[in-house]
């Protein structure tokens, strides 16, 4: 049998293989919406922190701490790729990510899973 942890390690090794190609490729897509890829990276980041979460269960310290180390390594090879660009922008959203995974994660456990023990 398949455990949990060992679905979400797989999910978050998924993750990590889509966005890192999706980063590093060549855009060829139109940008419709200003600011969509600061959405895209605070989103792919929301997903990361949640499925790290989920499949390892690190101190919060931890997991920000990898993630921040994953974001300015995707900003230094962009920094060498002539059809990309580094931006602090980018890692900031990519921060902002990580902080409404937790954000959330705090609402889940104060609100939500509290009123359903009660």
């Amino acid at each position: 049998m398949i455990s949990r942890k060992l679905i979400f390690k797989l999910a978050l090794l998924l993750a990590l293989l889509v966005i890192s190609y999706l980063v590093f490729s060549r855009p060829n897509y139109p940008q419709l919406i200003p600011n969509m890829d600061k959405i895209g990276h605070l989103g792919s980041f929301f997903c990361l922190a949640l499925l790290t979460y989920l499949a390892f269960e690190p101190k919060w310290y931890v997991l920000t701490s990898i993630l921040a180390f994953y974001a300015i390594f995707i900003e230094l090879v962009q920094s060498t790729l002539p059809y990309r660009s580094a931006s602090a922008a980018d890692f900031i959203a990519d921060m902002a990510g990580v902080a409404l995974f937790y954000f959330m994660r705090w609402l889940y456990r104060r609100y939500i899973k509290a009123s359903l023990i009660s």
